[in-house]
């Protein structure tokens, strides 16, 4: 069925009035395809606000997370040739990792209580976010600090690699032992690190080579490329008045050369266009990326007991923290729609980025929706939810 454009075309003006005109995003790229069809597509505001820089088709947006999903297919990819499998123990690739411990009392100064986990961690404990990993900024604990004082998880930290992470993380212990909780975390990072361990090549070029040149993503990498710097946008964050302060500004932000730590869960940036690409090859097989029932496997919810995010989530911030929504591995997935409190399908999935950042793929409709802005944290506004309500009003 087809799409109503008179309902998307006012879209538009809900953007501006609710989030432009009001200072509350800086800009807002909305794209939607239907059945492989461009049927709509918004651009509005500024790359950069101060200097009344509009933002284009061709404006490279921080993805952060949405890095998430592309990383989680690489290491499917290597499934798919038999290089791993998802219940395979983690310290199998990672051997220093073989006597994780479970966290029970102590700091990082005073020393660590320990026990053992009820057992080893799976590789689908890290793309499911089930690994008892977290984020410096997640839970308030000891653990939590710890990542902090290291500077664990940090895109911008000078000093931190990857290969540090990993040798830091064998050090600490984990907040629960795998698979009794979600937690959003470093995970994705170390699942970056496996696609290095197993592929025999950096992160960096096994996306290159088999994601982002066969999908024409030639603007997709961990750092802007040399020349391109004047696409970049500024990146903003919320005042206490309403408005918004510079986060990161382009011209002299990090992302303009290449990182010390190159981060599979949050290190991408991108383009509309490229990201678009990806979300149609998952949609439609391709070029294939992985196949179809990989796809499917990835995209079910593999949380433990078929529970949601709200059910077994250890964090209050998530990409998505509502009733409904269970996790696959590398996306979040709908499944229990009436749940939600919004309209959409049993089966959709999802993943969006710290600055606001969003996509969702619907096979029922044939629906991929991409959208870009730069403000840190997402959950400052409700825009996601808002878009997929009135997006789904269009579905005639």
């Amino acid at each position: 069925m087809p799409l109503d454009r008179d309902r998307l075309q006012q879209i538009d003006g809900f953007l501006k009035a609710a989030y432009l005109d009001t200072g509350r995003l800086p800009c807002a790229l909305l794209r939607v395809m239907h059945k492989g069809e461009l049927v709509h597509e918004s651009i509005q505001g500024h790359a950069d606000v101060a200097a009344s820089r509009p933002i284009d088709r061709d404006t490279i947006f921080r993805i952060y997370s949405m890095t998430k999903p592309i990383v989680s297919i690489a290491l499917m990819m290597l499934v798919e040739e038999g290089r791993l499998q998802i219940d395979d123990p983690v310290h199998r690739y990672i051997p220093s990792w073989k006597n994780l411990r479970v966290y029970e009392g102590g700091t990082i100064k005073t020393g660590w209580k320990t026990g053992a986990p009820r057992r080893p961690m799976q590789v689908i404990d890290l793309l499911r976010h089930t690994a008892g990993l977290t984020y410096g900024f997640q839970l308030n604990t000891n653990v939590d600090a710890a990542y902090r004082r290291l500077g664990i998880g940090e895109i911008e930290k000078g000093d931190m690699t990857l290969e540090r992470m990993i040798e830091l993380l064998a050090e600490l212990p984990l907040e629960f032992s795998p698979g009794d909780w979600w937690n959003y975390s470093v995970a994705t990072d170390v699942v970056g690190w496996l696609v290095q361990v197993i592929s025999g090549m950096p992160l960096e070029e096994f996306l290159a080579k088999r994601i982002f040149r066969p999908l024409g993503m030639v603007e997709t990498g961990f750092h802007v490329r040399e020349g391109q710097g004047h696409r970049l946008a500024t990146c903003y964050q919320p005042n206490p008045k309403g408005g918004m302060t510079v986060q990161d500004q382009a011209e002299t932000s990090s992302f303009l050369k290449p990182p010390s730590f190159v981060s599979g869960g949050g290190g991408l940036v991108s383009t509309a266009d490229d990201y678009m690409r990806f979300a149609e090859a998952l949609r439609t097989g391709v070029p294939r990326l992985v196949g179809r029932k990989t796809l499917e496997l990835m995209t079910a919810n593999h949380l433990p007991g078929g529970k949601d995010l709200p059910q077994l989530s250890r964090s209050a911030f998530s990409e998505a923290a509502y009733e409904g929504v269970g996790f696959g591995l590398g996306f979040a997935t709908t499944t229990a729609v009436h749940k939600t409190m919004i309209a959409g399908n049993n089966g959709d999935y999802f993943w969006g980025g710290a600055a606001s950042t969003f996509f969702w793929v619907d096979p029922a409709e044939d629906l991929s929706v991409l959208f870009l802005t730069q403000l840190i944290p997402s959950s400052t506004w409700p825009v996601r939810r808002q878009l997929r309500s009135m997006i789904y009003s269009a579905v005639v």
